[in-house]
């Protein structure tokens, strides 16, 4: 029983590989007029993402529905300006080159803020008034007991204490 099956393999198997040696390979001149028949069709693929009207699907990239609002010289000055400021990205980390090499590339200038006595002045009033946060849920000693500076606050000028 084992070499009848052992048999039957070996027919099977014999009979697959005399099929495959039978095909007869294309020869060059047909090869070549596949290849013209099928970029005339546009079943070509040119580069990583372009996807041919043969394998089933749109090209996600369209070309020539692009139209610019801008001239060429502006988009060469828009560029020129963007790499002088370090805004341009470099390599794949998605970074931009100020944020790569900061030494390079000039802070942008701060906003004038408040002087240190404004800070303080500040500080004290919010303080005074009880709008300084307490404890872990932060809330105020003016949420916790409005009625303690609410007199403060209307005498600050805000009115909506008045009534409380």
């Amino acid at each position: 029983m084992n070499s009848t099956r052992t048999l039957g393999i070996a027919i099977v198997l014999s009979s697959l590989v005399g099929a495959a040696f039978a095909q007869q390979p294309l020869t060059r001149a047909e090869v070549a007029a596949e290849t013209r028949a099928a970029a005339a069709a546009g079943c070509i693929p040119h580069g990583d993402l372009d996807i041919s009207p043969c394998s089933g699907g749109p090209d996600e990239h369209p070309a020539a529905d692009a139209r610019s609002t801008l001239t060429r010289a502006e988009v060469k000055a828009e560029l020129a300006k963007a790499e002088a400021a370090g805004e341009v990205e470099e390599g794949d980390s998605s970074e931009t080159l100020a944020e790569e090499h900061p030494a390079r590339y000039p802070h942008p200038a701060a906003a004038p803020g408040l002087t240190r006595a404004q800070v303080r002045a500040e500080l004290a009033r919010a303080n005074r008034d009880g709008d300084m946060p307490v404890g872990d849920e932060g809330h105020t000693l003016a949420e916790m007991f409005p009625q303690k500076y609410a007199a403060q606050r209307v005498r600050d000028g805000e009115p909506a204490y008045a009534a409380n």
